[in-house]
């Protein structure tokens, strides 16, 4: 499978937990061709980017969004306010800072934040954040590409501030045709999210319809 100028394996040919190939770059290009192929970089190695894909694909359908009655206050409320792409670098450090069970540092290595920074730049990498009064205290951030969102990592400092952020995220994008929020979490259910084969994603991914 040719992603930019590097030769992967075919997904089909993944580990079972979705590990694909180590190698390429980090280059605009070699992300972007990637999501669209459904490999995103988990973490480095002495080869290069490790690339994943896996199997099922958690996503959420836009229309499906579940509005749980505790959030009803935040969002009709005025504690929080929502912004995009005000503090995308300060979204990407919260989530690289976030303490990680069973993992002694980060997955958001040097190299894979400087390309996010780059394609924050050419306005494919953003961020939703959460503010109370003038201080960032949850957000997420992402890929956006031909109207998918892949979601890439959230955080939190105070409570649901990450799913205040996500929430409007997807009511503040109506182009929105798909969220890939990657692997399976109880989080991202109980907000509508759904699992789907890997070949079901893929299909969407080619078709650019849902």
């Amino acid at each position: 499978m040719q992603i930019g100028v590097y030769e992967f394996p075919e997904i089909n040919t993944s580990h079972e937990d979705g590990f694909v190939a180590a190698g390429g770059d980090l280059q605009p290009s070699t992300m972007i061709d990637a999501y669209q192929h459904g490999l995103f970089p988990w973490h480095d190695s002495p080869y290069g980017p490790c690339w994943y894909s896996p199997d099922p694909r958690m996503v959420l359908y836009p229309n499906e969004l579940h509005i749980q009655k505790s959030m009803r206050p935040y969002l009709n409320g005025s504690r929080f306010t929502f912004k995009m792409n005000t503090a995308f670098a300060e979204v990407l450090e919260a989530c690289a800072n976030i303490p990680r069970h069973n993992q002694a540092g980060t997955w958001i290595w040097d190299d894979y934040r400087t390309a996010m920074m780059k394609l924050h730049e050419i306005g494919l990498a953003i961020s939703g954040e959460t503010w109370e009064n003038d201080t960032l205290v949850g957000g997420l951030y992402g890929l956006y590409i031909n109207g998918v969102l892949y979601g890439e990592s959230m955080f939190s400092n105070t409570s649901n501030a990450s799913k205040f952020a996500f929430i409007k995220t997807v009511q503040s994008m109506p182009d929105i045709r798909l969220v890939d929020s990657q692997v399976p979490t109880e989080h991202l259910k109980r907000l509508g999210a759904v699992e789907l084969s890997r070949d079901e994603f893929l299909a969407i991914l080619r078709n650019k319809t849902v």
